[in-house]
Parts: C-alpha cells; structure tokens; sequence
C-alpha cells in the first residue's frame, strides 16, 4: 500500500462520516459534500494501486532484464 492508497482510503472514511452526520442532523448539503469525498478518495485509491502496479511491472521487468539500463 503506498501513501495515494492510504489517503484516498482516509479520504473515503471522512466523506462517509460527513454523509452520515449529515443524515443524522438533516443538512443535505453536508450529506452531498459527505458523497463527493468519498468518490474523490475512491478515485485517489484507484489511481494509487494503478501507480503500484506500473511500479510493480516495471520491477518485474528489470528483474528479467538486468542486463538492460535505464
């Protein structure tokens, strides 16, 4: 897990409380806000573990090449 995931993973838990305090004390403009951060985080989230695994093959590509520079 690296710090993109970690934080859009942060980002998903806040916006989810923010929703939900919205719900409880009627303010929709906080429950939409709540929904609009949790989708933000999911998007860091994602962008994180495709960023980890273009990491990842990178690796495994220099691992099977060593001969190669980069």
């Amino acid at each position: 897990m690296n710090k993109e995931q970690f934080v859009g993973i942060c980002l998903q838990l806040a916006g989810k409380v923010k929703q939900t305090w919205g719900g409880w004390t009627g303010d929709t403009r906080q429950e939409a806000l709540g929904r609009r951060q949790q989708l933000s985080g999911k998007a860091q989230q994602d962008n994180g573990i495709e960023r980890e695994q273009a990491d990842r093959q990178l690796k495994d590509f220099h691992d099977q090449h060593r001969n190669w520079y980069f």
